[in-house]
């Protein structure tokens, strides 16, 4: 899958479970940098500050491409490396989880670690939702208020968005569409119109599809 089109968090996720006395809680976002990544397991260590153990991942994979993961201070490869491990084989990106665990007095092995912590990344990952991302290309439009039913019924059968509207003398209209649609989007509204209305491009943005 190009970069131009891929899979990330769709929102925040969560979960908590409990193994042997212990509780592992998992947190898993969205990020779009190194900085939000750092940032996000500086909020969780502050959230959690007396837990034994705050270990986290996080992959991106756009104009920067880095992976990052820890065990702090759980056996090397039972926790950082699972949970990175999740991130992966979801075919997502862009994300990072981080598992917080509070311990209980019962040892639960290298295995027994491995599990836990896969098991509770895993169900913020499910609880987050995977989403995919692709270039959208964001337009506005011009037409009078006689014509804003039939634009707006356009927009959104296509399944798009619209991001804005400002009503003056005429409506104004901005919306997203997927920009492997673009041309065709051009023609059609041209047609629909009869020639009235011709979309002009404002930017390209990314968006996301179910």
């Amino acid at each position: 899958m190009s970069r131009s089109e891929f899979l990330t968090l769709s929102h925040e996720g969560n979960s908590k479970i409990e193994i042997k006395q212990s509780v592992f809680i998992g947190q898993a976002v969205r990020i779009y940098s190194p900085e939000e990544a750092d940032a996000f397991v500086r909020k969780v260590k502050s959230e959690y500050p007396d837990a034994r153990h705050n270990c986290y991942a996080w992959i991106l994979s756009g104009d920067v491409k880095m992976q990052k993961y820890s065990d702090d201070g759980e056996p090397s490869g039972t926790a950082g490396l699972p949970l990175l491990s999740v991130l992966e084989k979801s075919g997502i990106t862009d994300c990072a989880v981080a598992v917080t665990r509070y311990f209980g007095g019962i040892l639960l092995g290298k295995g027994g670690l491995v599990r836990a912590y896969t098991e509770a990344a895993s169900e913020a990952v499910n609880d987050a939702g995977i989403v995919k991302i692709i270039e959208g290309v964001k337009y506005k439009m011009t037409f009078g208020y006689e014509a804003y039913e039939k634009m707006s019924r356009f927009v959104t059968s296509n399944g798009w968005e619209i991001t804005g509207t400002e009503y003056t003398d005429n409506v104004e209209m901005s919306f997203l569409c997927p920009s492997s649609c673009s041309e065709k989007m051009i023609e059609d509204v041209i047609d629909i119109s009869a020639g009235k209305i011709t979309p002009v491009k404002i930017g390209v943005q990314e968006m996301a599809v179910t």
